[in-house]
């Protein structure tokens, strides 16, 4: 498929609102991420790179906490709280914990398509291996949870157009694949469209802890006083994304950060805490001709 792709945007008016007239859609986000074997989490906790070409054991074994504990700790606190997530789920996650996210899958999460391997990163790869991993990773997810996967974010949230335009042509009706909008918006190709659901980035605990060496109790404080800002102008209506790690803020010293939010959220009524899959049944439809 030649990576040549161009389509035609279709964007909400000035006036769109949530449900209920709210201004603020709240979406939280757990990575539930795999490598695959002889790869490793780019994510080094000791902070000294190892010389060399070489696997850093080191690595290896903190992002592994992801799906072994991390991942599950976060979901049950949303849980806890009756909330549902956005799950970014990577193909391997569905084949060697399918028991596991079919329960997930079960209380409501939404199970959000996310790689093979986390370590699969679109423009690494050729067209075929980009359509062997979008193939390989739908059946598995809906293998495990019965249900075919609706929506796709790639890992780094790193796709282009003609990655775009392939996930609408197996069936995918969303992306999270964009950066450059406050709300979703549709992809029209000559063949097929896909809604694009923006993220934002501002609340993502990888970045925070790792690149910026912030606390979990500075990423609370962040969050609520942005929350803060944002409900008293109510000026425009937005989507805030709150993303965890299972291998970063999934662990014990951490995960206490998410609970908090995700308490305050459940108890601020002008706000729709919601996942990817309803923003798209809710939109959707202001796309009609």
């Amino acid at each position: 498929m030649s990576r040549d792709v161009s389509c035609q945007i279709k964007r909400l008016g000035k006036e769109f609102l949530w449900p209920q007239n709210r201004r603020l859609a709240i979406n939280l986000n757990i990575a539930y991420e795999m490598w695959t074997p002889g790869a490793c989490s780019s994510v080094n906790p000791m902070g000294n790179v190892l010389s060399g070409n070489r696997t850093d054991p080191n690595a290896d074994s903190y992002g592994r906490y992801n799906a072994n504990a991390g991942s599950k700790r976060l979901l049950d606190i949303a849980e806890s709280y009756g909330v549902t997530a956005s799950i970014f789920t990577s193909g391997l996650v569905a084949e060697h914990h399918a028991d596991e996210l079919k329960r997930r899958s079960e209380f409501g999460h939404d199970i959000i398509g996310h790689s093979y391997g986390q370590n699969m990163l679109f423009p690494d790869l050729t067209d075929e291996e980009v359509e062997a991993n979008i193939k390989r990773s739908t059946q598995l997810i809906e293998r495990a949870t019965g249900t075919r996967p609706r929506g796709w974010i790639s890992p780094r949230i790193t796709s282009d157009l003609a990655v775009q335009h392939r996930l609408a042509r197996h069936g995918y009706q969303w992306h999270g694949d964009a950066l450059d909008h406050d709300l979703p918006y549709l992809q029209r190709f000559s063949d097929c469209e896909i809604l694009a659901i923006p993220v934002t980035i501002d609340f993502n605990d990888l970045p925070h802890a790792m690149r910026f060496g912030r606390t979990p109790e500075q990423f609370v404080e962040m969050f609520n006083m942005a929350l803060d800002k944002l409900l008293a102008s109510n000026r425009e209506t937005l989507i805030l994304d709150v993303i965890v790690h299972g291998h970063c803020y999934g662990r014990p010293a951490a995960a206490w950060a998410f609970e908090e939010i995700v308490s305050r959220c459940t108890r601020q009524e002008e706000l729709w805490v919601t996942t990817r899959g309803q923003i798209l049944d809710y939109v959707r439809p202001f796309f009609d001709d």
